[in-house]
């Protein structure tokens, strides 16, 4: 079985595991965050179809992507999680789905959901396994380590990277991902990794997010893409998003919920060119 080794350990979160719990921890004790630790269900409690998360570096995004996986330690451990995220590298085809495998990170190694992987390529015409895709890819590694300190190694991975990011691609990728999961009898919970404007002054970025939380929110995807165009809002994982907005309104929700927004200005005090990062829950109606 392939074995992903960590990508970015060292870099966007520590390499060393005690460190690594250090800096977690950190994250939902810091005034953007939460405040405090998570209380992680022993009964599965499932209230939300997915979240939208952060993937910057820890010590910029951590106190905003704990405020996700605070709320989803509440619901208890999921059986399978799907992580959707953009294609930073450009490697392989316009969606694809990681093969089987096995992640390692710091705190442990992950198993993908292999039975789900094979459905999903089975079903879908625009998933592809590759593995090329996923080599390098931050966007969905630096959700595990948040992962395994709420739940161990008691649930499998679906990895999704994509390259295509229309409203289209993420209707479909969201049909085949529910698809895949209930013919199965899968428990899930989709993360979608993404973050908001790039690098202008604080003030224009939480502008600008706020104009895309708002569509975020109100589930519609087609205006969302719509404003990031009009506003040139430079969201990184639109796609991953809005497969969360389409998987929320199928089962009858009419609003998502957002938990925190901040900017990296807010945790490292630069505030002269900063990322904005969102926190958001996609609740069961």
């Amino acid at each position: 079985m392939l074995v992903r080794p960590p990508a970015v350990a060292g870099t966007f979160y520590p390499a060393d595991p005690q460190e690594l719990v250090k800096l977690i921890e950190w994250s939902f004790l810091h005034p953007i965050g939460p405040g405090k630790l998570p209380e992680v269900s022993k009964v599965r409690r499932k209230a939300s179809v997915g979240y939208m998360v952060p993937h910057a570096g820890y010590i910029y995004s951590g106190p905003v992507a704990a405020w996700s996986y605070y709320y989803l330690a509440l619901e208890g451990p999921p059986e399978t999680v799907f992580l959707v995220g953009p294609n930073h590298t450009g490697l392989g085809p316009a969606i694809s789905v990681m093969p089987e495998s096995i992640w390692e990170t710091p705190l442990g190694s992950v198993k993908t959901d292999d039975e789900v992987i094979r459905e999903l390529v089975k079903i879908s015409d625009i998933i592809e396994e590759d593995y090329s895709a996923h080599a390098y890819e931050h966007s969905l590694e630096v959700q595990l380590p948040f992962l395994q300190y709420l739940f161990g190694d008691s649930f499998r991975i679906v990895p999704i990277v994509m390259k295509t990011q229309t409203p289209s691609a993420s209707r479909l990728l969201m049909e085949a991902i529910k698809e895949a999961a209930e013919s199965l009898g899968r428990d899930y919970v989709v993360l979608s990794s993404s973050d908001l404007n790039h690098y202008e002054p604080h003030d224009i970025t939480v502008k600008k997010d706020m104009i895309a939380l708002e569509k975020i929110v109100e589930l519609d995807p087609e205006g969302l893409q719509e404003v990031l165009i009009k506003y040139d809002i430079s969201m990184c994982g639109p796609g991953p998003v809005m497969v969360n907005m389409y998987l929320d309104r199928s089962v009858g929700a009419r609003r998502a919920e957002l938990l925190k927004h901040a900017t990296s200005g807010d945790t490292s005090g630069d505030k002269s060119a900063v990322v904005g990062y969102a926190a958001v829950r996609f609740p069961l109606p």
